[in-house]
């Protein structure tokens, strides 16, 4: 199969949806998450449990959901509760694995910002703000993010910080451990362009390049000098049976990959 086979959007659901093989417990966000995570319970994660914020947890949606209110997300699912009891006792009780979120703006270190761009009081755009996002960030034992890469969302700077990322420095290790985070921050951005994981400096690096990308297309659409693995690998094309789920069964429509 050659890239022109697929598109850099579907390529980079495959990607993300292949991240959570092996994982128990995933939160799912709103946005491309929902897909990428949809997908991997049909492929390399048969029995991960879905927890969706209104309320759902172990969910196992015959369809895709159009959102996390969907009720197709109850049928089949462990457990429907109301979102105190979710936040309350499954997410702060340390029983997520992954939080799977979006992003309108990250950051090197991968704090996030789906609040505003521009300044808060006058804004540019007014985003939808945290919902359980920040919550998710700081308590899921991992989090994970897709999200579609250009210069204007990974930037030096973020505009807002809704959802905190790694801890940079003595000051941020300190400052998780006295409020009592559970979560380990981010460990892997999935793109459209490639594959970001964090060092021990708490900074992404490029891990794979997706087929069709290169470094070069990579640093035009990040707003700092990003690090590189050594060597960058290449990311596996997606299957036909992968590709198959995406437009018949999950997004024949195209909302997420057109």
């Amino acid at each position: 199969m050659t890239d022109a086979a697929f598109s850099k959007s579907e390529m980079m659901i495959v990607a993300a949806a292949r991240e959570l093989a092996g994982q128990r417990v995933c939160f799912v966000g709103v946005g491309l998450p929902n897909i990428a995570v949809n997908l991997a319970q049909r492929t390399v994660a048969p029995d991960i449990e879905l927890v969706y914020e209104a309320g759902v947890f172990g969910a196992r949606p015959a369809r895709l959901p159009l959102s996390i209110g969907d009720p197709t997300i109850v049928t089949g699912a462990t457990a429907a509760t109301s979102m105190f009891e979710l936040f309350a006792f499954y997410l702060q009780g340390g029983l997520i694995d992954v939080g799977f979120l979006g992003a309108a703006q990250i950051d090197r270190f991968g704090n996030i910002n789906t609040t505003v761009i521009g300044d808060y009081d006058a804004p540019a755009t007014r985003l939808p703000g945290s919902g359980g996002a920040c919550e998710i960030a700081i308590n899921a034992r991992h989090v994970f993010v897709i999200m579609r890469q250009t210069r204007r969302s990974f930037v030096e700077r973020i505009d807002f910080r809704t959802s905190p990322g790694n801890a940079a420095g003595a000051d941020d290790v300190r400052r998780r451990a006295e409020q009592r985070w559970l979560g380990q921050g981010p460990s892997v951005v999935v793109t459209d362009l490639g594959i970001y994981r964090f060092g021990e400096d708490g900074e992404m690096r490029l891990e794979s390049l997706h087929p069709g990308a290169t470094i070069d297309k990579v640093r035009e659409a990040i707003g700092w000098d990003v690090k590189l693995a050594s060597p960058v690998a290449t990311t596996q094309e997606p299957t036909e049976r992968e590709l198959q789920l995406i437009r018949v069964e999950l997004d024949p429509g195209g909302a997420y990959t057109k």
